[in-house]
C-alpha cells in the first residue's frame, strides 16, 4: 500500500473499502495543512475539493446578515468535508472555516468526478460513503433546527 492508502484507510469515512477502490481515490489526494481560522472553502465558490480531515475541527457555517456567521455542524478529526463538488454546477452552499489548524487530505474534484464516471464501481463505492454522510448531517440539522424553532410544550 502507498502511503497515502494507508492514511486514508486509518480514517473513518475509508474504512473496509475495497483497497482497489482505496488505492483509485488516494491517487486524487494529497496532504494539506490549513492554518486556524482560515477557510477551507467559501459558499459560491467553484467546489473544486473533498477534504478527509486528519487532526483539527472544521465549522460548517452559513452567513446571515442579522447575525453574521452561524455554525451548522462541526467536523472533527477522522470525517470528510464537503460534497457540493459532486452536484453540477459545482459551487459550495456553505463555508468551511478551520476552528483549529488542520491536517487534512484534499482531493481534485475533477480527478475524482472522472474516476466516477470511467469506473462505476468505483462511483458507486465512493458515492455510499458520500451519502451516508449527507445522510447523517442532514439529520443533524433537522434537530438542531427543531431545538431553534420548535414549538415550547
Amino acid at each position: 500500500m502507498t502511503s497515502m492508502t494507508t492514511t486514508l484507510a486509518e480514517l473513518d469515512f475509508f474504512v473496509d473499502l475495497d483497497t482497489d477502490v482505496l488505492a483509485a481515490i488516494a491517487g486524487c489526494g494529497h496532504p494539506t495543512h490549513i492554518p486556524e481560522a482560515a477557510y477551507l472553502f467559501q459558499q459560491g465558490e467553484p467546489a473544486d475539493a473533498f477534504y478527509a480531515v486528519r487532526q483539527g475541527r472544521v465549522a460548517i457555517e452559513v452567513h446571515d446578515p442579522r447575525f453574521g456567521r452561524i455554525v451548522i455542524d462541526t467536523v472533527e478529526a477522522g470525517d470528510v468535508v464537503g460534497w457540493s463538488w459532486l452536484v453540477p454546477p459545482y459551487r459550495w452552499l456553505f463555508d468551511a472555516r478551520a476552528v483549529t489548524a488542520i491536517d487534512a487530505v484534499q482531493f481534485d474534484a475533477q480527478c475524482l468526478r472522472q474516476k466516477c464516471d470511467v469506473d462505476p464501481t468505483f462511483g458507486y463505492a465512493l458515492l455510499q460513503r458520500v451519502i451516508h454522510v449527507m445522510h447523517e448531517r442532514l439529520q443533524a440539522s433537522r434537530v438542531r433546527l427543531l431545538d431553534l424553532y420548535g414549538v415550547p410544550q
